[in-house]
Formats: C-alpha cells, sequence, structure tokens
C-alpha cells in the first residue's frame, strides 16, 4: 500500500491541537480510535468515538496556556489495512505563573496507527509510551480542574 502522506497526517493533527483548532484536529481522526496513554496517566486503553475525544482533549489541552507538540522523524510501514507511524514526540505544556513552574514536557514515543478514508489517511490509533517527564507534573492536575470549573463570563 502507497503510505505517501501518512505520517503528514499527525503533523497535522497536533498542529491543529496546539492551534485549538478542535475542528482541524477531529478532521485527522477515523470516527472511531483505539487510545491508549496508559504510560502516561494509568487505567486502561479505550477504544473512543473521535468527537469524544477531541472534547475531552478541548477541555483538557484547552486548559493549559499553551502547547506545543515536537514529532521527528515519522516513520511510516504499510499494514494489510493502512499504516503504522511511529515517531517521538516532546509535548510541552504550559500554565503561566503556576507555584512550582510553568512548564511541564512529556517525552515520549507514539505509535500511530492509520487507515485510508476516501482519499485521506485518518488517524485510528494513538499508543504514548512515556519515556521521561520534566518540569512541573503538577501542571497535569492544574489543567485538569481549569477543565472542570465551568467558564466565567
Amino acid at each position: 500500500m502507497d503510505t505517501t502522506g501518512a505520517g503528514d497526517t499527525m503533523t497535522r493533527m497536533l498542529h491543529a491541537l496546539d492551534l485549538k483548532d478542535w475542528a482541524s484536529v477531529r478532521r485527522e481522526f477515523a470516527d472511531m480510535l483505539d487510545m491508549d496513554y496508559t504510560s502516561l496517566f494509568g487505567g486502561a486503553p479505550t477504544r473512543v468515538d473521535a468527537d469524544t475525544q477531541v472534547g475531552g482533549w478541548e477541555r483538557f489541552a484547552g486548559a493549559f496556556d499553551v502547547t506545543q507538540h515536537i514529532t521527528g522523524p515519522i516513520v511510516v510501514s504499510p499494514t494489510a489495512d493502512g499504516a503504522i507511524a511511529r515517531t517521538h514526540v516532546r509535548a510541552y505544556h504550559r500554565i503561566e505563573g503556576a507555584p512550582g513552574g510553568d512548564v511541564w514536557m512529556v517525552a515520549g514515543h507514539y505509535v500511530i496507527t492509520l487507515i485510508r478514508v476516501g482519499q485521506a489517511w485518518k488517524i485510528a490509533g494513538l499508543t504514548l509510551t512515556l519515556l521521561y517527564q520534566e518540569g512541573n507534573p503538577r501542571l497535569r492536575e492544574m489543567a485538569q480542574a481549569r477543565a472542570a470549573s465551568p467558564p466565567s463570563h
């Protein structure tokens, strides 16, 4: 299977996430996703519909003042029903003025399952393997608290 452009799907999704462009994040996903962030957050891998996943990220990632996801290189291999992409990632999360430091950085390795939907590559699964974290890990709880609070008007 020709995998041309498959790796760009992940890059587009992460750029949109960092821009808080949730509609563009959603466009890069298949309708159902296999998500595994257990090495970072614990719990169990889940199968979730993309709208639910994007909504969760909108609340959580959107609660940071800024995020930046840096990946590369992305290595793509064809499979019988799509492609698998692998890449390292550094994900920076910032909350200005947070006690204990403004930045929490997660370093890891992604395995991305991709499928063809029409002419486009779509992300059907993400597995993050945590390598290490630096900075202020309490920013995670601060973002979760912000996400749980009703918006102020």
